[in-house]
């Protein structure tokens, strides 16, 4: 689960009524993960804030204008700095201590629960004391303003321009300051600060990591290099001497453009799945099982969302009944899924992760939702069975069985069955069983016992209605 730590303790703070810390959350909170069935927590920006990131936050129109239009009435002082523009890689003062964390560590392990944290590879905040103290840790021209982009670099106190953190694809982050990964010292520098990162938690979520990737690295800078490329990736490294002192450590990375099995291949556990959540929201069921089909180890290593703090709400994105439809999606196929707190809480907008107040709009019915598919995906079938994607059938030479995905989770003689239609339209189908059951209960959306001897003999017909879910148990 992803929770925004500044959000986050802001909400419990009026939940409990005093300021909240990562020192002090109380036992019944860290309960309540546990029971919903989550086994790792990322905890979103516990690092110290850049004071000048928070000026350029808090006097950007553009942040106001998107937090204003679903709370009107918001306080400045509720916008804080990006938690993706690290001062430095210690606990943010406004959010406890060290000491702190590693308790709060402690406490989630005791409950069978991960920590995960921020390390923002790419960058750090624009004032980060490095950019005045050893500029050649980051893309710079010196103290000759660059020639090429100017509008992507910025001038230090000290009369260097150094570049801002950017995708290629997009303008740069001007609260960040752009780390060289071809100078040696630079990948020093960093694989010690994950190394102190590594001592905190159980794993790291890598931001846009493949933005240190060699090539992406000389692609998007090759005008302002001076080094060669390296002969062995950052990651590479960097993983491995992590490992050295904690062999269990969990790497996540962000990242796009088809370089997931590559990222995977240099020592990655899991990697987004940008591209299931892309077919999910705009493409077919057929496309989707497309997806579903690739390499076992491929999917294992995949992590499944429809909804984090860089995406529109499930809700604004998919609509309400098709969000409910991606949600047992992702929920009961291979590979880790990734809950983002507001979706949990049916809330319509995902806010920017610079804001720290308290969301006004969301919705029971959607807690709920979450509630039951929750509860019912915690059996361990769907966590350590054998997946399989199921055969099916049309019925009355009806065209629509191609709209309706299925799969089943088989362990010991206990079997999970998720058929969906993931279409618009009224759908039917039949899937076919080879085994005999002795009881069948359809689980999701209610609790159901169905004629075992009568399904396993002629099949299981359904008439689904638009992005109908269910889920059923079968005993062998």
């Amino acid at each position: 689960m992803e929770l925004n730590a500044a959000r986050w303790l802001s909400q419990l703070g009026r939940r409990f009524g005093k300021k909240m810390t990562v020192c002090h959350i109380p036992d019944e909170v860290l309960d309540e993960i546990k029971i919903a069935g989550f086994d790792a927590v990322w905890l979103m920006g516990v690092w110290q804030k850049s004071p000048k990131a928070l000026e350029i936050a808090r006097n950007n129109p553009e942040l106001a204008r998107a937090i204003s239009y679903q709370a009107p009435n918001f306080n400045k002082e509720d916008i804080c700095a990006s938690p993706f523009a690290v001062y430095d890689y210690s606990v943010d003062r406004d959010m406890g201590t060290e000491d702190g964390l590693i308790k709060l560590k402690k406490r989630l392990n005791d409950r069978g629960i991960m920590l995960l944290l921020d390390f923002v590879g790419n960058h750090f905040a624009a004032d980060h004391p490095k950019t005045l103290t050893d500029p050649d840790l980051f893309i710079n021209t010196g103290t000759t303003p660059p020639v090429a982009h100017p509008d992507w670099f910025f001038k230090t106190d000290n009369g260097v321009y150094i570049a801002h953190g950017r995708d290629p694809f997009f303008p740069p982050w001007t609260d960040t300051a752009q780390l060289n990964y071809f100078n040696p010292k630079t990948r020093d520098f960093m694989i010690e600060t994950l190394l102190r990162v590594a001592s905190l938690c159980d794993g790291v979520r890598c931001d846009m990591s493949m933005l240190s990737l060699n090539k992406v690295h000389h692609d998007t800078w090759w005008q302002f290099l001076k080094e060669d490329a390296p002969r062995e990736e950052f990651w590479t490294r960097a993983i491995a001497r992590a490992r050295e002192k904690n062999p269990s450590f969990v790497f996540i990375a962000e990242v796009y453009w088809g370089l997931e099995w590559e990222i995977q291949e240099l020592g990655f556990d899991y990697t987004y799945d940008k591209i299931l959540y892309d077919r999910l929201r705009f493409a077919s069921a057929e496309a989707i099982k497309g997806h579903l089909g690739a390499e076992h180890l491929y999917q294992m290593r995949s992590i499944r969302f429809i909804s984090n703090h860089d995406e529109e709400s499930t809700l604004k994105a998919f609509g309400r009944d098709k969000a409910a439809a991606a949600a047992v999606l992702v929920s009961t196929i291979p590979g880790a899924r990734m809950f983002y707190a507001l979706q949990l809480l049916g809330y319509k907008t995902n806010y920017p992760v610079q804001y720290a107040g308290e969301p006004a709009d969301g919705d029971e019915g959607v807690r709920e939702f979450y509630k039951n598919l929750l509860s019912i995906t915690n059996n361990p079938s769907f966590h350590g069975g054998e997946w399989t994607m199921k055969q099916i059938l049309g019925v009355n030479d009806s065209e629509t069985y191609k709209n309706v995905l299925a799969w089943e989770w088989a362990q010991g003689l206990e079997y999970k069955l998720v058929v969906i239609n993931y279409s618009a339209a009224q759908s039917v189908c039949k899937i076919p069983f080879k085994n005999k059951c002795k009881a069948i209960y359809c689980d999701f959306p209610g609790r159901q016992e169905l004629l075992a001897e009568e399904i396993c003999k002629n099949g299981l017909t359904l008439d689904l209605k638009p992005y109908e879910a269910k889920i059923y148990t079968m005993y062998l």
